[in-house]
Order: structure tokens, then C-alpha cells, then sequence
């Protein structure tokens, strides 16, 4: 904040000032008798003017409503509010990199303050007409995600799993993979993060050597539901800067959309409006693709986003999963059946898809292997009952033979993470694309048929199912 408007906080116009005439938990009520402030204006209240409060909704003539972005404790009615007469902003620049902020752009990892401009968090996504339309591949190393669910340079992403079944492991494995080997710069935002997993995070980032080309943005668990409800947005207003003013290509992760849904809901019930289906705040679909539809590519540079959403009692028709979905072009689902199984990554190859696997985008050949193994596994689905109830035996030669197929595909398609090693004490491994096609072609060709299904699991590429299997390690599940 700039010196002038610093001192204007100290002796503000009598104009701009207000005072608190309700607080409600995160909701506050404040009278502007001369000139009540537009929507979204930042306010500051209290005796040091610590507490945030940003408008929502106006009252009365002189009445606006504002959700407070910090604890309300030691506010009452009559206490003197000021207008900032601007939104809530954060920095942005190359001087962010290597950074870790709330949701207010202060930083939080004790390195020091920061200067610089600064940018409303409210901002318009960019027109139809000016974003770009050519479909590049990014090759993430996981060899379900590239066979099944191919990422797209550009495009959202989203990892959708109840509790427990690998969506934060495996959005840290994919940061691990493409930001060592990606030419742009990597944002990380956490809605409604653990305070433990946001550490373990930083720790990880800076030992494997790509924090210096990465800005984390935290709007903590313990935080009110305002901060973690504008948190997504302060996030991609740093990634807007790096794309569109320093023309790079930006990685952003979110982790977790569901929680920037829930603090939505959190607010609207403070506001006093009605919920809709199974409880959401009525606002649900403009909430969210206010922050989505920022999301995009442009002649100057491009956000991918790779996002976690975590499904109600794994419920897929949940309106939270089903209002992401629409703005995803790869959905990756994860399966709590397959975590039980031990199959890692426990994504789900008949629900994940991606709309860029088609032939004239990934090429014949990996849309053709890609659409044999969903086949061969899908198969193998519709004979699990016909297995429990009579038998392996009671199948016919062929019908076996697709349950051989089947069990050494889900094995190959397992894979060891390298943000896993200390708990698998198994090395982590990245395949590329050809590997893991050559790896399934062996397979679907019966390349394999004398080999046990042991020497397939927990693998990297193909080539090494003959030396594990000579050595005659087995690793089970």
C-alpha cells in the first residue's frame, strides 16, 4: 500500500467513514451516513484497523453487509469503520516467486515484506475472441493419467476422490513431475488446506529445487470462510500477471475446489439465503465459473490448472462434482475399491476420460491402445460377478483370457511416486508416453502370458518386467 493512502487510513475523510451497527459471527453491518461504498470495497475496522471486512450486499440506502476476511473478536456496534475505496488486492511481479501468501498478498514464510504493485482480485476473464485454440499435450508421467485422461496445455483438470484415496498425493506427484522438466512458472493455491500438509508441501518443493519458480497461496482451514472463499482468486490474479504481462506459461494447482465451494456456502448462510439442493448456497454455478472461466489461453501465454475436488461420501452426482465438471476438459477419478486393491495410483480407467482423446488430436495409435485397454478392463468389470458367484474355472478360454489381460493391465498401470519413497521404500519412476504404450500393447498381445501378474505391479516402464521378474523379487500387494 502506498505512503498516501496509508495516512488516509490514519485521518480518513469524514466521508468514507462508517461504524459497525450489527455483527452476526462473519457477517457485519456497517452505516455510511454520507456515502456508502461500492460493492466489493475493502473496509477496515477496529481500533489499528486490523479487522478486513469486504462489502456484499447493501441493506439499506446507507447499509452495506460485508463478510470479515479476519476474526471479528473485539468488534461491537459503534465501532468506526473506513472505506479503503478500493477492492482487496495483492501483489503481483517477478518478485514473487519463490513466496508463500495469504489471502491478503502478505507473505507467511518469514522472508521478509514485499513492495511492489499491487491488483484488485476481481477481474474479467479474457474474451472469447482474443483466447487461442491449438491443443498441446502435457505429459504429466503418470502412466494412467497419459493413457486414459491425457492432460491439455491450457485446460483444467480436475482429480475428483472421496477421503483418503490419494487426490493430494498425486496433485504433489504432479507437481513433482512436470514443474522439475516445465519452462514456466508453477502456483500452488491451497483452499482450505491443512496447516501440516501446506508445510510438508513447502519442505518438499524447496528439497526437490523448484520453489524459486513457484508462488504458494494458503487460505488455511482455520481461516474464516470469507478468506477462504477469495483465496482462488487471489491465486489467479498472480497467475493473470505472469501470463498475460510476463508472457509465461503457468501451472496452477488448486487444492481443494470443494472447500472454495463449502466456504461459498459457508457465506451465503451468514448472508441469510436460502440453500438449494442438498444444502449449497443457490449461487453454486456463477460462484464457481467466476472463478473458473478466468482459467484460459491467450496468444501471450497459458494457464493449465490441475485442480482436486473432494466428492461427498464419494458420491459423484454430489451438485458440487457435478457443477465442476462441466468446466473440466480431463476428468481424473479416483476409486476407493482400487486404494483397498493396492493399486496406485487408484484411478478409476472407466470414469476418468479427457475430451482431447481422440484420434486426431493424440494420434491413431495411442487412442486405439487407450480404447482396447478401457475395453479389456470393462470387460473384466461385467465378469467379476459371474467370477464370485461360479468361478474362474466355470469361464470360457476366451473370457479368461480377458481376465488375465485385465489383471495385468490394472497391475502395470500401478506406478511408485517419488513423493511416496519414504513410505513404500520404493524408488519413484516417470514414464513417457511411448513406455507406457508399448507397455500395454505387450500386454494386450498376451507378450507377457507366462510372467507372473506380481512382475507387472509397481513398475516404471516396460522394460523392466523381465529383470524384476528374473530376480525373482514378486512384490505383492
Amino acid at each position: 500500500m502506498s505512503q498516501s493512502s496509508e495516512a488516509s487510513l490514519v485521518t480518513p475523510n469524514p466521508s468514507y467513514q462508517g461504524e459497525v451497527v450489527a455483527v452476526r459471527g462473519s457477517v457485519v453491518d456497517v452505516c455510511f451516513p454520507n456515502e456508502v461504498p461500492p460493492l466489493r470495497h475493502l473496509l477496515k475496522a477496529g481500533p489499528d484497523a486490523q479487522i478486513e471486512i469486504e462489502g456484499v450486499a447493501y441493506v439499506s440506502a446507507n447499509v452495506i453487509r460485508g463478510i470479515a476476511l479476519t476474526p471479528t473478536q473485539g468488534l461491537a456496534r459503534g465501532t468506526r469503520v473506513i472505506d479503503t475505496r478500493r477492492p482487496l488486492q495483492v501483489p503481483v511481479g517477478e518478485h514473487l516467486l519463490g513466496r508463500v501468501f495469504n489471502v491478503f498478498g502478505d507473505p507467511i514464510d518469514d522472508q521478509g515484506p514485499l513492495d511492489g504493485i499491487r491488483r484488485s482480485l476481481h477481474a474479467r476473464p479474457v474474451p472469447l475472441h482474443q483466447r487461442t485454440t491449438s491443443t498441446d499435450i502435457l505429459v504429466t508421467g503418470i502412466k494412467a493419467i497419459d493413457l486414459l485422461a491425457p492432460l491439455e496445455r491450457g485446460s483444467k483438470a480436475g482429480l475428483f476422490g472421496g477421503a483418503g484415496v490419494g487426490k493430494t498425493v498425486l496433485i504433489t506427484e504432479m507437481i513433482h513431475n512436470i514443474v522439475s522438466r516445465y519452462d514456466g512458472v508453477s502456483i500452488f493455491c491451497g483452499i482450505g488446506e491443512r496447516s501440516r500438509e501446506g508445510e510438508e508441501l513447502y519442505r518438499e518443493m524447496k528439497a526437490a529445487g523448484v520453489l524459486d519458480n513457484t508462488v504458494m497461496v494458503f487460505g488455511q482451514m482455520n481461516e474464516p470462510p470469507g478468506s477462504r472463499f477469495r483465496v482462488g482468486h487471489a491465486a489467479l490474479t498472480m497467475a493473470e500477471y505472469f501470463r498475460d504481462q510476463a508472457h509465461r506459461d503457468v501451472l496452477l494447482m488448486i487444492d481443494n475446489v470443494f472447500r472454495f465451494i463449502q466456504a461459498g456456502s459457508e457465506v451465503s448462510g451468514l448472508m441469510g439465503q436460502l440453500p438449494s439442493r442438498v444444502g449449497y448456497q443457490p449461487t453454486l454455478a456463477s460462484e464457481l465459473a467466476e472463478l473458473e472461466e478466468r482459467i484460459c489461453s491467450t496468444p501471450q501465454g497459458a494457464i493449465t490448472s490441475v485442480q482436486a475436488i473432494y466428492v461427498p461420501a464419494d458420491d459423484l452426482t454430489d451438485p458440487a462434482a457435478v457443477h465442476t465438471f462441466s468446466h473440466l476438459s480431463a476428468s481424473i477419478v479416483l476409486s476407493r475399491k482400487r486404494t483397498s486393491e493396492g493399486l496406485y495410483p487408484a484411478v478409476d480407467p472407466l470414469q476418468s476420460g479427457s475430451k482431447i482423446l481422440t484420434p486426431s488430436v493424440v494420434g491413431q495409435r495411442h487412442y486405439q491402445v487407450a480404447q482396447a485397454v478401457r475395453k479389456t478392463l470393462a470387460d473384466y468389470e461385467d465378469l467379476k460377478d459371474i467370477i464370485a458367484m461360479l468361478g474362474l474355472e466355470e469361464l470360457a478360454q476366451s473370457e479368461r483370457q480377458i481376465v488375465y489381460r485385465a489383471r495385468r493391465l490394472e497391475r502395470f498401470l500401478t506406478q511408485p511416486f517419488f513423493t511416496t519413497e519414504q513410505f513404500s521404500g520404493l524408488p519413484g519412476k516417470m514414464v513417457n508416453l511411448d513406455q507406457t504404450l508399448v507397455g500395454c500393447e505387450a500386454i494386450l498381445n498376451d507378450e507377457f502370458s507366462n510372467l507372473s501378474e506380481q512382475a507387472l505391479y509397481m513398475i516404471g516402464a516396460v522394460d523392466e518386467v523381465q529383470r524384476r521378474d528374473g530376480e525373482g523379487e514378486g512384490i505383492g500387494r
